[in-house]
């Protein structure tokens, strides 16, 4: 069966973009799905360390695209979770490195061994942006409930569509019902009515995501934090399956925005 390649971008760098890719492959693997990510961020690779796997990387992405090793060769396999292989992006090259047309031969030669490719794109829109969005499937655009940040998606779904990737999908991440409730943060409504697109996540704030990645363990794996079983109901969703958003307060506001969606399944 063909895998299912998914780019995950965003407009603003610092919204939570890596973090997601990383949680969504390792929710992804633990469901029993085999999962190829490539970090296609070039000269500023993070991937690997979110995944814990930064001291067993020998090849990456552009020595495979340059000949110098194979696909097998420069695809690192997650001691924890067998099903789960990264090839990490090349630190001292710049995105000129890779074209579009690589990234698609690349993930042609990859689609037939795995069951997804997740790549994680560049913040932005230049060069490395339009390698990770050629051979999507699927575009997965995260943002946080900011102004600044939702206009920078905004930017980026566009760009989606005019290449004809659309529609794209939409994680909000670091979402704060507290902050929401006084007015100090866009309500997950007001950033959907601003973006038009389907959402498939809210991700709650939460302190263990810090903790996690600094530990190259995570989040996901953590089955008593909220926003790991957020990533997991991500998955889930990517994978198909009907699942209810969390309720992410006890108190209306928020809680009534979601149970709204669940009944009227919005997934």
């Amino acid at each position: 069966m063909a895998a299912h390649v998914v780019t995950i971008s965003s407009g603003k760098g610092g919204v939570g973009k890596t973090t997601t890719t990383a949680n969504i492959a390792v929710a992804l693997a633990m469901g029993g799905q085999k999962v190829a990510c490539i970090d296609a961020d070039i000269g500023l690779r993070n991937l690997d360390l979110i995944l814990g796997l930064e001291n067993r990387i020998v090849y990456d992405l552009v020595d495979v695209v340059e000949g110098r090793c194979r696909i097998r060769q420069a695809m690192i396999r997650d001691k924890r979770l067998p099903e789960l292989y990264l090839i990490p992006s090349a630190q001292t090259r710049d995105k000129s490195a890779v074209s579009p047309s690589d990234m698609v031969r690349l993930c042609d030669e990859l689609r037939q061994e795995v069951d997804w490719i997740l790549i994680d794109s560049p913040a932005g829109i230049e060069r490395g942006f339009r390698n990770a969005m050629a051979p999507a499937d699927m575009v997965v655009v995260v943002t946080n409930p900011e102004v600044s940040a939702v206009r920078d998606a905004d930017r980026v779904i566009g760009l989606v569509e005019a290449e004809e990737k659309g529609p794209a999908r939409l994680v909000l991440n670091r979402l704060n019902p507290v902050m929401v409730k006084r007015g100090d943060m866009l309500a997950p409504d007001d950033v959907l009515e601003l973006l038009a697109v389907e959402l498939i996540g809210i991700v709650p704030e939460d302190d263990t995501v810090v903790v996690s990645t600094n530990r190259g363990q995570p989040v996901a794996m953590d089955a008593k934090s909220r926003a790991g079983q957020a990533f997991q109901n991500i998955a889930r969703r990517l994978k198909g399956e009907q699942v209810p958003f969390m309720d992410l307060d006890e108190k209306k506001g928020v809680l009534g925005w979601l149970s709204r969606i669940a009944r009227a399944g919005g997934d």
